[in-house]
């Protein structure tokens, strides 16, 4: 690694050469395009073309995963290949410039007619580099400060209902989930700015009632209040949350975008919650799209604090490896100069009997455990929900398992019941 150039990782599939569809791609991402042109001078050349480091034949496989029109035209009918290609990109054809980045890495590339099959893997950047754009502001260290929890995992919920409740509903049971014990609070992805509960009168109702909370618990409970919207809007919202005494915004990264999450970041100190939902339309696929590991280096450059990584033995179609993998990426620092970890955040269809795995997977104390359902759904109400997953943690904590936990917590005995088997 220098500081000059940064290396992108892919896994590609195709019929042809594999040797020659890097450098294909090489040239795309960078000085060329399918024939060499006037102007594409060899100090041109030598300056800003990307450079193909390695290629790895992963073997033959049954079929292409993807249609080409462009391999049928030519009547390329070649059992397909997978291979891993590393390619060694020049800072200086971007700058400092997120959007351009990504473009580069993960831009015309899918729509090559040779691959019947594309994945932008990993991003390896010069911590020289990494250091010229956004980090986070609050951090793990940060979320720790303002929600009062020096030590131990952090829990929080989701308001559920999901879409419906009032402004003022929301708050009595953000209220509610004060009391109960909650560290953390965030609105449902797809309840940003409704007709029925505006920011304008919820992030007031909101916050009116977690200061009502911190008066009797002497800590106020974060917030992560969705304010996905156009650029302007989220700033506008930024401010109304930060002058009502709020701690943190959420924002959809996939459908706000590299642009609008960077203002963001540089126009406000409150930690920023970015949910993922749509990542599977990216990632699903083993062939096409984007890993995680590229994927959470690209919006840590954006300045995120908190990345969700889903949830283990949760509702969603992810691997506990792909999650196990995904938090480890974000506890580790892309520059090990500068403390740039951001903390994963576990959700979907989280509850006491998934903290074992969840623990073991985490490898210390530095994450957010997100339950909705496992708090809301508790028989005994959310204050036993939180308990049930206080106690799941302490049994952790203490070589213990959740049944002989369960012996004397009667909120994690009722839970392993009602929600079924421990994990």
């Amino acid at each position: 690694m220098t500081d000059t150039h940064f290396t992108a990782d892919y896994l590609i599939e195709t019929p042809l050469p594999l040797e020659k569809v890097a450098e294909i791609m090489a040239g795309e991402q960078s000085s060329g395009t399918f024939i060499r042109v006037e102007g594409e001078t060899d100090d041109l050349r030598a300056r800003a073309r990307a450079e193909v480091l390695e290629v790895v034949d992963l073997g033959e496989i049954g079929h292409p995963t993807l249609p080409s029109a462009w391999l049928i035209r030519r009547g390329i009918t070649t059992r397909p290949h997978r291979a891993t290609v590393s390619i060694r990109f020049p800072i200086d054809n971007i700058g400092v410039n997120l959007a351009a980045l990504a473009s580069t890495v993960a831009g015309n590339l899918y729509d090559l007619g040779e691959v019947t099959g594309l994945r932008l893997e990993n991003i390896t950047l010069p911590a020289s580099w990494r250091r010229r754009y956004l980090l986070p502001k609050q951090g793990i260290a940060g979320t720790r400060r303002l929600t009062g929890v020096s030590e131990g995992p952090m829990i929080g919920s989701i308001i559920k209902p999901n879409v419906g409740l009032t402004a003022e509903d929301t708050a009595g049971l953000v209220g509610r989930l004060c009391d109960a014990g909650v560290d953390f609070i965030k609105d449902d992805e797809i309840s940003a700015n409704p007709v029925h509960a505006p920011l304008s009168k919820r992030i007031p109702a909101v916050m009116a009632a977690v200061k009502r909370a911190e008066d009797r618990l002497g800590r106020r409970v974060m917030i992560a209040f969705n304010i996905t919207d156009e650029t302007d809007a989220m700033r506008r919202n930024a401010d109304l949350v930060s002058s009502e005494g709020g701690t943190c915004v959420m924002a959809n990264l996939n459908w706000c975008g590299f642009s609008a999450v960077e203002t963001l970041r540089r126009s406000t100190d409150l930690a920023l919650h970015g949910h993922r939902n749509g990542f599977g339309a990216l990632s699903r696929c083993d062939v096409l799209g984007i890993g995680f590991d590229a994927y959470q280096v690209l919006w840590r450059l954006a300045g995120v604090d908190h990345m969700h990584v889903h949830g283990l033995d949760g509702k969603f179609a992810q691997e506990n490896r792909e999650v196990i993998e995904s938090t480890a990426m974000c506890l580790s620092t892309l520059d090990d100069q500068s403390d740039d970890r951001v903390l994963p955040a576990f959700s979907s269809g989280q509850w006491a009997g998934t903290v074992p795995v969840t623990w073991k997977a985490a490898g210390g104390d530095d994450f957010l455990f997100m339950a909705g359902g496992g708090i809301m759904g508790h028989p005994s109400g959310p204050a036993a929900g939180i308990e049930s997953i206080r106690a799941a943690f302490h049994a952790m904590k203490n070589g213990k398992t959740l049944e002989d936990a369960a012996d004397t917590s009667e909120p994690l005995r009722k839970a392993l019941e009602f929600f079924g088997k421990a994990a």
